[in-house]
């Protein structure tokens, strides 16, 4: 099998924009919430992964076929999302190939959006959005906006994945963590993270329609989760926020 993996542009892409990851995660957070940021600021496709590393799946919209892990964007940023799992052991491999497209595109931030497990959630009438930032000047500024830092924990997946890489490339990295069911979706902290993303850029959209349309959104994306359930078994994500051993 071959290890290749292509980011295949079908626009032109702009520099200078912020990129935004949302990946299948704890909750389907950063998916369902990238998701509809897509749709409600009516961003173009731009561009999508080809790769043997992915499940052979296209993803029908209207009828056509359409690559399951795709970039969207206009001029001020660009949205990643995938609407399939990605497998655990691809997601080293694909990761890093989207922050060195990010980094060849001259993006000036990248933010990740995900959940953390929570185990009394269903109990939560609104959860905690945290954050964690790639360097402490960063953070600085991003905590002066009232958003609450992540100060000790673990980071697996996606975001911590966006993160490591962002840092090799020294682009500035924000990850955007709410506190979510661990294995079923939750558009509420979505919209949640939706709100706090807002807080840190000029990216601002109405979120409730995406809480009016939860039990919708849950029914939709459950066969999502499912299999992203079983790739973060595999990476062992409930694991995730115990607190390390550090002193």
């Amino acid at each position: 099998m071959s290890e290749e993996v292509t980011i295949v542009e079908k626009k032109a892409i702009q520099s200078d924009t912020m990129m935004i990851i949302g990946l299948p995660d704890v909750g389907l957070v950063g998916l369902i919430a990238t998701s509809y940021l897509i749709s409600e600021l009516n961003l173009e496709e731009l561009a999508f992964m080809d790769s043997d590393l992915l499940p052979p799946v296209v993803v029908l919209h209207k009828g056509l076929p359409h690559a399951p892990l795709r970039m969207y964007g206009n001029d001020k940023l660009i949205a990643v999302v995938s609407e399939l799992a990605i497998p655990a052991q691809s997601l080293h491999t694909v990761m890093r190939k989207i922050i060195d497209w990010g980094h060849t595109k001259k993006v000036n931030r990248v933010v990740s959006i995900g959940g953390i497990p929570l185990e009394n959630r269903q109990t939560i009438n609104e959860p905690e959005v945290f954050i964690a930032a790639s360097n402490q000047e960063l953070l600085n500024t991003v905590s002066k906006n009232g958003l609450k830092a992540l100060d000790e924990g673990y980071m697996v997946g996606p975001s911590a994945l966006s993160m490591r890489y962002s840092v090799k490339k020294n682009i500035p990295a924000i990850a955007i963590l709410a506190q979510s069911f661990y294995n079923y979706p939750d558009p509420q902290a979505s919209a949640l993270a939706l709100k706090e993303l807002s807080k840190i850029s000029n990216v601002n959209v109405d979120v409730s329609k995406l809480i009016e349309k939860g039990e919708e959104i849950r029914l939709k994306a459950r066969d999502v989760m499912k299999r992203t359930q079983e790739e973060m078994k595999r990476m062992k994500r409930s694991q995730e926020y115990d607190f390390p051993l550090y002193v």
